[in-house]
């Protein structure tokens, strides 16, 4: 029988993230899809601003890329997030991004999988962006201005 008495390691707690391992890397991912919404940088502030216009290869409903493991192939500039450059990339992802919560040493927010076991929770909650995003197909890049949307709402 398990002793329940002892607190649970948390690895993103105890660990650094150069020492996560490529599972634990993972498996930080809460499923949110934002990072795979198209994005603006205004040319003067450099402010960064959302869309919920999609990446073409995000699937609407589980909200992961339907072409994960070769992704580079399809779409070369797809956000590549290591545990190399996150410091750098972390402008380009929302603030209730897991990796940049691990990375500001906070809290993951009780929804997330890893706290409470159910990767759907996300979802029930309307925290991700399933029935939100509209595909990059289907709207002429000229237009994307109209779509920004604030995410961390």
């Amino acid at each position: 029988m398990a002793d329940r008495s002892k607190p649970q390691v948390l690895f993103w707690e105890s660990k650094k993230i150069q020492d996560f391992s490529q599972d634990e890397w993972e498996s930080l991912c809460d499923g949110c899809g934002k990072c795979c919404l198209q994005k603006l940088q205004d040319e003067d502030t450099e402010e960064i601003h959302f869309t919920c216009i999609s990446c073409q290869f995000l699937d609407e409903q589980s909200c992961r890329c339907k072409v994960y493991g070769n992704r580079f192939e399809h779409l070369p500039e797809c956000l590549n997030l290591t545990k190399e450059n996150l410091e750098s990339t972390l402008p380009w992802l929302p603030n209730t991004c897991s990796y940049k919560l691990v990375y500001q040493e906070k809290s993951l927010p009780v929804w997330h999988h890893l706290i409470s076991g159910n990767k759907e929770t996300i979802h029930v909650l309307n925290l991700s962006v399933r029935d939100k995003v509209v595909s990059e197909l289907d709207v002429d890049e000229d237009d994307w201005e109209d779509f920004i949307v604030d995410i961390d709402k």
